[in-house]
């Protein structure tokens, strides 16, 4: 199974325009009205939105056709010019332990657990925020599906 959410790149970038602009137009205003400390603050205030939209919005892709296992993280803007905020991993579906799914107020991720062929354990954690409930539902599928196969692989 192969899913990803590149749909979403189009409303990221509308919602970076739209939060720049709204910045401009507050700042003009407060600038007219002569509140010279409150510009600071307003800028800052931004800022400090934009930083946290710009920590949750990324691309992520799964693929689980084959006999390996390839999740992808990376960012959504300039990434075809600047290769920033990648985060891959690719494993063979025997190597999975285990996968849990972190929902907090604005941010969800998904962390995998993997056994390497030396023996040692590595987790992968992935930014799902803006993934769609219906295709994290088939991730969950996937990879709950690989577990049981995995589980009776050692048991048989």
């Amino acid at each position: 199974m192969r899913t990803d959410n590149r749909n979403i790149k189009n409303t990221v970038v509308s919602i970076y325009f739209i939060l720049i602009v709204f910045g401009l137009l507050l700042a003009t205003v407060f600038k007219s009205l002569e509140f010279v400390d409150s510009t600071f603050f307003i800028f800052m205030g931004l800022f400090v939105v934009l930083v946290l939209f710009h920590s949750i919005a990324g691309y992520f892709e799964y693929d689980s056709d084959g006999a390996k296992i390839v999740i992808l993280n990376k960012g959504l803007i300039l990434t075809e010019y600047i290769n920033y905020r990648e985060n891959k991993i690719e494993f063979s579906r025997n190597q999975l332990i285990g996968y849990k799914i972190n929902d907090y107020i604005l941010y969800k991720s998904l962390v995998v657990l993997i056994k390497t062929y030396e023996g040692k354990q590595v987790k992968g954690c992935f930014n799902v925020t803006l993934l769609k409930r219906k295709k994290m539902k088939y991730v969950k599928q996937s990879l709950k599906k690989t577990l049981k196969e995995n589980i009776k692989r050692k048991q048989g």
